[in-house]
Parts: C-alpha cells; sequence; structure tokens
C-alpha cells in the first residue's frame, strides 16, 4: 500500500496531533434529534445573574480597552485573597498571577515556558485530552503512566517514581480528576512531592475542579511543604462559577516562572477581555452562594448516577469531585468507542469514550452530569434498554 504523503505546508509537530476524541462526539451529536447529552464537560447552568450584571456594567462604563497583560490588578488581588481563604495558598498579586484566557492557555503557556525540546513531562491517565498535545506542541515528550478503578483512579508515588529518567522536567496532576472525578488527600499527595523534591521536578497542578469536591475538602498541591516553589497552579472560572463561555483562567507560579509565561501570553494574546475580567471579579467578591448551590446540585446527581449505573449493570467508582463519572462497560464485550457510537446512533445517548483521555480509559465511558435530572433518568433507561440487548 502506497504510503500517505504529508503535507509539506504544515510542520510535521502538528501533523502529529490528533483532533480532540470529545469533539468528534459532540459534532456527531450536535446534527441528531432527540439527543441526551452526556458528552462536553459544560455546567448546565447560566453564569449567575450578578456576575452577568457586573460584566455588563463595566461595559456601559466604557471599560473596553485592553488591561494590563497580566489582568487587572483589582482581579489578581482578589484571586490571591480567595486562594489564601479556600486553598491555604499565598500569592503576590503583581508577581504570581497571571490571567489567562481560560486554564487551557495557562497549561499551554507553562508547558511552553519551560520544555526544551526532548524533555518529558510525566502524564497521570486517564486524563484531559489537552495535556499530551501540549506537551507535545512545546516540543516535549509526554509519558503516560495509568491509573485504574481498583486503585479508584489515584496514582501512586511509586508509579511516578518508577517512570522518572534523566529528561524528566514536570509532572501533569489534575485532582479532582477529568474524566474520572477521582480525588486525592493530602497525605497521599505528600507521598508524590517527596518524589518530586528529590528529583528536582516541577508539577502542573490542574486544580478547575477545586470548588467541585464533594466528600473531603480540596488540597492544593502548592498548599503542601516545599511545593509552592515547584508548582505552576492552574484554575479558572469556568467549572465552578458556570462561565464555560467567558473563556478566564488564571495560573499562580513563582515570579521566575510566571515572568516567563508572561512574556508568552503577551506576544501571543495581550490579555484577558476586559469585560470578562469584571464578571470574575464579581464572582468571586459575591459568588460563593451561587457556587454552593450549583455544588450540591452535582452532588446530588453524582448519587443519582453511580447508584444507577451499578444498578443496571455498569461498575462505577464514586468521583470525589467534578462532575463526570467514569463507568466500566467491559460486561459489552466492545471497545469503548464502539459502545460510544453504538448508544448514540442506536439510543440517541452521547457519551465520551474513554479511550481518548489514555490508554487506561479504554473499557469505560465518561459521562457528565452536569445535565437535568431528567436527562440523567432517560439516559439511565436509554443505556439500560442497549445494556439488555447484550444480556
Amino acid at each position: 500500500m502506497e504510503k500517505l504523503k504529508t503535507n509539506t505546508r504544515l510542520s510535521k509537530r502538528v501533523q502529529k496531533i490528533k483532533p480532540s476524541g470529545i469533539r468528534r462526539f459532540f459534532d456527531l451529536a450536535s446534527k441528531m434529534d432527540n439527543i441526551i447529552s452526556l458528552g462536553v464537560g459544560e455546567p448546565d447552568f447560566v453564569t449567575p445573574w450578578n456576575i452577568r450584571e457586573a460584566s455588563i456594567s463595566s461595559l456601559e462604563r466604557g471599560f473596553t480597552a485592553y488591561s494590563a497583560n497580566a489582568g487587572i490588578l483589582e482581579l489578581r488581588k482578589e484571586i490571591s485573597a480567595y486562594m489564601e481563604r479556600r486553598f491555604a495558598v499565598s500569592y503576590d498579586p503583581e508577581s504570581e498571577i497571571l490571567v489567562t484566557v481560560g486554564a487551557s492557555e495557562a497549561i499551554d503557556i507553562g508547558m511552553r515556558a519551560i520544555l526544551d525540546e526532548g524533555d518529558e513531562v510525566i502524564i497521570v491517565e486517564p486524563s484531559f485530552v489537552s495535556y499530551v498535545p501540549l506537551v507535545q506542541m512545546a516540543g516535549g515528550v509526554p509519558v503516560s503512566i495509568g491509573t485504574n478503578k481498583q486503585n479508584q483512579f489515584k496514582v501512586s508515588a511509586k508509579q511516578i517514581e518508577a517512570a522518572v529518567s534523566d529528561r524528566t522536567k514536570a509532572i501533569m496532576l489534575c485532582f479532582p480528576n477529568n474524566p474520572t472525578g477521582a480525588t486525592m488527600t493530602g497525605e497521599e499527595m505528600k507521598e508524590i512531592a517527596a518524589v518530586v523534591e528529590k528529583h528536582d521536578l516541577l508539577v502542573f497542578s490542574d486544580e478547575i475542579y477545586a470548588e467541585l469536591s464533594y466528600d473531603e475538602d480540596h488540597v492544593s498541591f502548592a498548599s503542601l511543604p516545599n511545593m509552592k516553589e515547584r508548582t505552576i497552579l492552574i484554575s479558572g472560572f469556568s467549572k465552578s462559577f458556570a462561565m464555560t463561555g467567558w473563556r478566564l483562567g488564571f495560573v499562580l507560579a513563582p515570579p521566575d516562572l510566571l515572568a516567563a509565561m508572561l512574556k508568552l501570553h503577551q506576544y501571543s494574546l495581550m490579555c484577558a477581555p476586559s469585560m470578562a475580567q469584571y464578571g470574575a471579579l464579581e464572582a468571586l467578591k459575591s459568588g460563593m452562594d451561587d457556587l454552593e448551590r450549583m455544588k450540591q446540585s452535582y452532588k446530588q446527581r453524582r448519587n443519582y448516577i453511580v447508584k444507577s449505573f451499578t444498578e443496571i449493570g455498569l461498575p462505577c467508582h464514586n468521583p470525589g469531585g467534578a462532575f463526570y463519572a467514569f463507568p466500566s462497560i467491559g460486561r459489552t464485550g466492545l471497545t469503548s468507542e464502539q459502545f460510544a457510537e453504538k448508544l448514540l446512533l442506536d439510543e440517541r445517548v452521547a457519551v465520551v469514550p474513554g479511550h481518548v483521555f489514555g490508554e487506561g480509559g479504554e473499557g469505560h465511558i465518561r459521562c457528565s452530569y452536569a445535565t437535568s435530572m431528567d436527562n440523567l433518568e432517560q439516559s439511565v433507561e436509554r443505556i439500560d434498554r442497549l445494556l439488555k440487548r447484550f444480556s
């Protein structure tokens, strides 16, 4: 068979990167009728009114110019106070905080700031689909290590140490985790911190779901002894404040790392949108009651969907955070992609096949329960109907 020719107009690096597996199923579902989507990780709540009103007011008052590259200083001060109040980490608003266009930009510029060609980044899988491509786009080499339902999708310090080489530069962690909803305790993280310190590594700690921790308080990796100076902490407003379309995140890091990321941010994006920043400022000042209301609703839905999946024969670990269930579909004998396609075409329920989150995700599907209870109940009925055809 003749080999496919590469497109010489495109970089080899870009041609190696696969399109998002999440978006493929989302796009398929968008062309079909009577679909219940458990696919895209997006709150079903509208951004609370006081946040929207603050953004509208900023426009009415004419605050439409560029902000400082690092973000509006008042917002950075509020982020600093919020992180200290909620997660016991202290950051200087002027030298250690950068407001970004979503948490994804923060990860991107963080990778580009620290990686040279061939540097390795350990990635704990299953993991969010952008981590591997962002490492590759920065010239790095992703080194994946797997977790599974037997260990509640938690990674051990022993696993990480076994993956460290003389090219390892950093570790990518995400807890609460997307796609599994797994969380880790402070004691478990301390064991990982010891490996980080021993091998002089950096840690990317994606804590975008920190506020959506249901059973135990979230522990920030940067709050562990001697870890602040080794941690690039990523967070944002999309999940906890239902602000996905606002595309606003932030990154916290030691001054030398932050300055390097700011340099990349200056040249690629200039600054985050001013009106979104004023909305985020209001979210931090007065949005905690709405955050708690949404969190309790997600917890109720989590309890329902985990119990329901177990009852219909899809074993599912209890996710401690985020808003995803990650049940096993092993009993069907299908791959995760085959099952997701069959479920979409036969029963009109959109989920994400687990393999797109790394090899450890095969045999599972990711189901977002950030949708109405009515949709969840109907989707369970439809999935059960499909499963009965395998019995």
